[in-house]
């Protein structure tokens, strides 16, 4: 049973990644067409979103009913519904990145282990933006505390 979660892990990892590349949001050139809606707008990512939140949407109300997975690991969901400024600017950043670079996390990881060049720059970019974001945390934790 110890090794089956990391296995099952890895699975999904792939799967979500061929699924990436396949519908095309691993490909910053079909994203900005998507987010062109004022100019020759790609339509075809909507379709990939819409599958996306169904699904999501299932296994969502699947786990909320449960106390643990089909692996028998303890089912952790997110408890807070509020929306905090750190949200707002967490999803302005996140969105600002998407538009400018054609990249979010998961489809950049995805491209750059298939090599895309631009890649290797907004990868760069977010895992110096979340190292920041440790140190801003943990300085403004060690305040608090003071």
């Amino acid at each position: 049973m110890a090794i089956l979660a990391p296995l099952t892990a890895l699975f999904a990892g792939l799967l979500f990644g061929l699924g990436l590349m396949v519908s095309g949001m691993a490909n910053p050139a079909k994203v900005l067409g998507f987010l062109d809606v004022a100019g020759q707008w790609d339509p075809s990512l909507a379709l990939v979103m819409i599958g996306a939140i169904t699904i999501g949407s299932l296994a969502f109300s699947v786990a909320k009913r449960r106390d643990r997975s089909y692996l028998g690991l303890p089912v952790q969901l997110p408890a807070s519904t509020a929306i905090t400024p750190k949200l707002v600017l967490g999803s302005a950043a996140f969105g600002v990145g998407w538009g400018l670079a054609g990249f979010c996390p998961g489809p950049a990881l995805v491209a750059l282990g298939a090599g895309y060049p631009k890649a290797f720059g907004f990868v760069a970019a977010m895992v110096a933006g979340m190292v920041a974001f440790e140190v801003v945390e943990r300085a403004m934790s060690t305040l608090q505390r003071a």
